[in-house]
């Protein structure tokens, strides 16, 4: 069984990245084969700076290891590393339907949020099928709001296989229900692009600050708190052990415990949660050879399987390497 997930390089992750994506991602590298990549062709369709992506990648690689990704049992790499994503991704543009593009909530989304219509924004869910296919991912994990990434990336994997043969496995999805939707410090789902984030790595102090400012009612101490759609229990329910999360929840519910007390009980289980990842950080930093060789075996690895399948391919279209 191969598995499959990406991640983009746009800046320092957080703990929607961690529990949507990172931690999945560590359980699945024990079940089977794992392709993960860091994606940052995609990333050039945001808003980050010029300059800034080397940078982003390698801080994004370093997060992904010192989380519990292991690059001596997972393909880990840059989606950059293997440049033939992009000649699949010409392949299948060729029967990609436009109506299934426009159909596309993630370009309509990006749009409304002010990021420039470009062809890449539009064109992004036919290189995203490419990252799939080029590595005969058997499961993909994914949360409900990107489901209909892969999908998409099935729609156009069938009928290439209509046109030319069974050239490509459709991949499964995955649904990770377990974590829903991380909520970030105003409430929203927690994502960069609505500056609501709790940085993994962030300073301690930084940290306590972020979670001491999370958007709370206006509830009396003495009074009960509401635990359904809380942001604090939106958290809590993450992290620390049954027993932990059973005391909190009836802190709320008991009532007599003020919210700020509430948030520093969070942000301690926070803090605990990944210290020692903090910890495992500083040492892999110090070690930038050792990262770098694993990069680049990642990246070897990943090439190696994409050529196989491009030969598939190119053989099916009738092109030459």
């Amino acid at each position: 069984m191969r598995y499959l997930s990406g991640i983009q390089p746009t800046g320092r992750l957080h703990l929607g990245n961690y529990f949507g994506m990172i931690r999945p991602a560590v359980e699945l590298q024990a079940k089977g084969e794992a392709y993960y990549f860091l994606a940052d062709y995609h990333a050039l369709t945001g808003a980050s700076e010029p300059g800034q992506l080397e940078g982003l990648v390698r801080e994004t690689f370093l997060d992904l290891l010192a989380c519990g990704v292991d690059p001596e049992r997972a393909v880990v790499f840059r989606q950059s590393a293997v440049p033939e994503v992009h000649e699949l991704a010409w392949y299948l543009s060729t029967v990609t339907p436009m109506g299934l593009l426009e159909r596309c909530h993630s370009y309509k989304d990006k749009v409304a949020k002010g990021i420039s219509p470009s062809h890449g924004l539009f064109a992004y869910p036919v290189l995203m099928a490419a990252d799939i296919l080029l590595y005969d991912a058997d499961r993909v994990p994914v949360g409900q709001d990107q489901k209909q990434h892969l999908e998409v990336a099935r729609d156009i994997a069938g009928k290439f296989n209509d046109r030319y043969g069974q050239v490509f496995k459709l991949p499964e999805s995955i649904i990770r229900e377990d974590a829903g939707v991380v909520p970030g410090v105003d409430g929203q789902k927690m994502s960069k692009s609505y500056g609501n984030t709790l940085e993994i790595f962030a300073e301690e102090k930084d940290l306590r600050k972020k979670i001491m400012g999370i958007k709370t009612d206006s509830t009396p101490v003495e009074a009960p708190k509401a635990v359904e759609g809380s942001t604090l229990w939106g958290l809590v329910r993450l992290m620390g052990t049954e027993a932990e999360r059973a005391e909190y929840r009836a802190l709320m519910e008991k009532g007599g415990t003020g919210y700020g007390d509430l948030k520093k009980g969070l942000a301690d289980l926070v803090l605990r949660e990944f210290d020692g990842m903090r910890k495992k950080r500083e040492e892999l930093a110090a070690d930038a050879k050792r990262v770098e060789t694993w990069m680049k075996n990642g990246a070897a690895k990943a090439r190696k399987t994409a050529e196989q399948v491009l030969a598939r391919v190119r053989a099916a279209v009738g092109t030459q390497k």
